[in-house]
Formats: structure tokens, sequence, C-alpha cells
């Protein structure tokens, strides 16, 4: 019995040891070429009435429950959703738009578990295109860190973005550019 207490102390002070080596901040990040303006772009992104087209996460739960405040776009916007465990349940706040350039998002997660992210879109000439950068950053927690050793949050939230960006290339790609403000 004293065994298995001193072999079960060991792995637990192994298992918190390899914790520690793991980072504290995540980073995942998208890029794809849009064959459209950015005014094109960013009007997807910065108003999120219009992320229901493209977002891949609306996909995932046909009964998703969505609320928004603030203003209709821009600094301030904010979106609530609440849906199935795929989805969970949070809100998104713009913290920053500078038009045609880029959007920051405050993200908060609620379920299936608490978490404070920072979403960025970034546009940027790309031939005769322009180039959307979706990244997201975030801490790990030692919850996050023990998730990690068995789940790649990269390959898992990277796919979404990978998936989103597709629909946002074909949604403003054939869309009329926007007449010059």
């Amino acid at each position: 019995m004293r065994m298995l207490v001193m072999i079960a102390l060991l792995l637990a002070v192994a298992l918190v040891a390899l914790l520690a080596t793991r980072p504290d901040r995540f980073h995942v990040e998208r890029s794809a070429t849009i064959d459209a303006p950015s005014s094109t772009i960013f009007s997807h992104i910065d108003d999120f009435h219009r992320w229901t087209a493209w977002s891949p996460w609306e996909r995932i739960d046909p009964e998703l429950q969505r609320s928004y405040d603030g203003p209709p776009s821009g600094v301030g916007a904010g979106y609530r959703w609440s849906g199935n465990s795929q989805v969970g349940e949070g809100s998104m706040r713009i913290t920053e738009s500078v038009p045609g350039r880029k959007v920051g998002i405050a993200l908060e997660f609620i379920k299936p578990f608490r978490a404070s992210n920072v979403a960025t879109f970034t546009l940027a000439p790309e031939g005769s295109g322009t180039r959307v950068t979706w990244a997201m950053d975030g801490t790990n927690g030692w919850l996050a860190k023990l998730m990690g050793l068995f789940m790649s949050m990269d390959r898992m939230v990277g796919t979404e973005f990978e998936k989103g960006l597709a629909t946002l290339k074909q949604i403003c790609e054939s869309t009329p550019p926007a007449p010059p403000a």
C-alpha cells in the first residue's frame, strides 16, 4: 500500500514538473489571400451581424442563440452566444477597428470552461488581393497545459480558422466591390 502511495506521489510530482515546462501562452494563426479589396473583407469582419454567413462556429450548432449590443460595428460592438457543448457560451467585443487594416476582439469564454483571449484580424495588400490573417492569443493555465498534452490547440482552433477564412474568401470574392467612401 505504501508503495502505491509513493508511486502515485512520484507520478503527480512528475506531472506537475512536466506541466510547469509547458508554455504559459498560446498563439494560433492562419492566413488566406482573398481576391477582393480590403474594404469589402473588413466590412464582413467588423460587423458581428455578418459573421453568421462565414464564421465556422455558426454551422456547428444550428440552434445557436445569439444577441448583439453596442454599435452595429466597430469599437464597442458586442456579440454573445450560447450553444451546444461544442460551441459553448461566451462573448466578443471589438476593441480595435482600423478600417481596411485591422480588427481586434476581446473574447470571453464561459462554457465549457472560462478563458479570456484576444483575436486579431489583420488585412494587408498582396498582389491584386488582400492577405487576411486571423490570430488568437491567450494564456495556458494548468488545465489548458494538461489538455495540451492530449490535444493541439493549434490544430483544433486552426482548422476552424481555415474553414472560416475559406468561407470568407468565397463570400468576398463573389461580392461586388463597395463603392469608394
